[in-house]
């Protein structure tokens, strides 16, 4: 936190205003706008975020796209980007410090702009093989709630996740697709 930068997850242009007074608050700059996906119909209201954002804090601030790169570094602080398709072809998560930002990852069936994943088998494997392998006290922030929560651990989703807990990849693939 010393060099005083932040970045900013899933941004809403309806948060501008609060982002701002945290900011403010904190003494922080704004330098990068991340995104976990991006839906096709959303894909103009993300550039709409992206623009209002900017105006109101700095144009120089970027957009890291899917699959750029690693790691983002901002300020002494650095984030490593998870590729973890499934939900959206191009969806990644990042992991700063203890804290898991994954967007809809884990949202199988109640996103209401995809209501079933692109691709079951790679959503499958992005949980199993790369999210609920992290350790059990990760905090994670989700795009959707699940009974009003935002926020769980790795733990939490390992024992009690409707889709991903105690059951295998045959039995998920086979219950996905199904209506």
């Amino acid at each position: 936190m010393a060099a005083k930068e932040a970045v900013l997850i899933d941004p809403r242009i309806s948060d501008i205003a609060v982002t701002a007074a945290i900011l403010n608050d904190q003494k922080l700059r704004l330098t990068s706008l991340l995104f976990t996906h991006e839906h096709d119909q959303a894909k103009l209201s993300n550039v709409d975020i992206f623009q209002a954002y900017s105006a109101h804090f700095a144009k120089d601030m970027v957009v890291v796209p899917a699959g750029h790169k690693d790691f983002l570094t901002f300020g002494d602080e650095r984030i490593k980007i998870i590729k973890t398709p499934g939900h959206m072809l191009k969806c990644q998560s990042y992991l700063w410090r203890d804290r898991l930002f994954c967007g809809d990852l884990l949202s199988v069936d109640i996103c209401p702009h995809q209501p079933r994943p692109v691709s079951p088998a790679d959503l499958w494997d992005s949980v199993t093989q790369k999210i609920l392998l992290l350790p059990a006290e990760t905090f994670l922030f989700t795009g959707h709630s699940t009974k009003a929560q935002f926020l769980s651990t790795i733990l939490q989703q390992r024992l009690w996740h409707p889709w991903f807990s105690g059951t295998t990849r045959d039995a998920f693939l086979a219950r996905i697709g199904s209506p």
